[in-house]
């Protein structure tokens, strides 16, 4: 079973992992863009001839399912990679996890992109599952870049300054976008700092998703299994390594070290 991710750049490790953990034996291709990145700041169009470009050269290794963990791709591009590879491959969608955050009744606060914060796209989510819940959007300038390339000093610098614009009360926290579950540690202490050490349940989008990949094919989860799974990496297009930043976190560990594991020749 192959399952491929895509994203502009690391983000994709939280759901590769959870996937991983979920089938061990699911052969992975991560098919991300380091000739384009950020998408951030692309316009709608150009973010779209990126994505598109990056999922084919994903579906040309015939997935069974592709996973777009990546926000920003899935608000301006899903349509269009959808027509493009469905229904031969199932497109899975990144959705910030407003909807069970605020079905819990509390105070919501969304760290994401200054892209997404305030958009359309994110407004229509507040607006069709926030209704009534008190909402506070949290943009997060530099900190996926700071998460992408490892640099430590500007990943604790951007978190706190998030954290500063999360109200102390704060019962839940929407991380919406796949970079920032990557550094959910860091979160937590900034936000205990903030909050006098009470800290709101997290809301990531990495295991729903792969989740719901495996339900579009019609597969269980079966964490296990034997770990028999494979990893592909593409960078734009060409076949490459997991980049090194990818192994300061743990999710890139785990998917390296599971590499290693599996068998050769598959």
């Amino acid at each position: 079973m192959k399952i491929a991710l895509m994203d502009s750049g690391i983000g994709l490790l939280a759901a590769a992992a959870a996937m991983r953990r979920l089938r061990p034996d699911a052969d992975l291709v991560l098919s991300s863009d380091p000739d384009g990145m950020p998408w951030g700041p692309r316009t709608p169009a150009d973010l779209t001839g990126r994505a598109l470009e990056v999922a084919r050269a994903a579906a040309a290794l015939r997935p069974r399912a592709l996973i777009v963990a990546c926000n920003t791709a899935s608000v301006h591009s899903l349509p269009a990679l959808r027509a493009e590879l469905e229904p031969g491959v199932p497109v899975v969608g990144t959705v910030p996890a407003i909807k069970p955050a605020a079905a819990r009744g509390g105070r919501v606060a969304i760290w994401a992109t200054p892209a997404t914060t305030g958009s359309p796209y994110q407004r229509g989510l507040i607006r069709d599952f926030a209704a009534g819940v008190r909402v506070t959007e949290v943009p997060c300038p530099g900190l996926a870049d700071a998460v992408e390339y490892g640099d430590e000093e500007a990943i604790v610098r951007t978190v706190a300054a998030a954290a500063a614009l999360t109200p102390p009360d704060v019962t839940d926290l929407v991380l919406g976008c796949t970079h920032y579950e990557l550094v959910e540690a860091v979160i937590r202490s900034a936000l205990a700092a903030r909050t006098g050490g009470v800290l709101p349940v997290f809301h990531g989008s990495a295991e729903p998703v792969a989740a719901q990949a495996l339900r579009r094919i019609g597969a269980d989860p079966e964490p296990g299994l034997p770990r028999t799974g494979t990893l592909t990496v593409l960078h734009s297009g060409r076949p490459g390594r997991l980049p090194a930043a990818a192994l300061g976190y743990a999710e890139g560990r785990l998917l390296a070290a599971q590499a290693e594991d599996a068998p050769a020749g598959r």
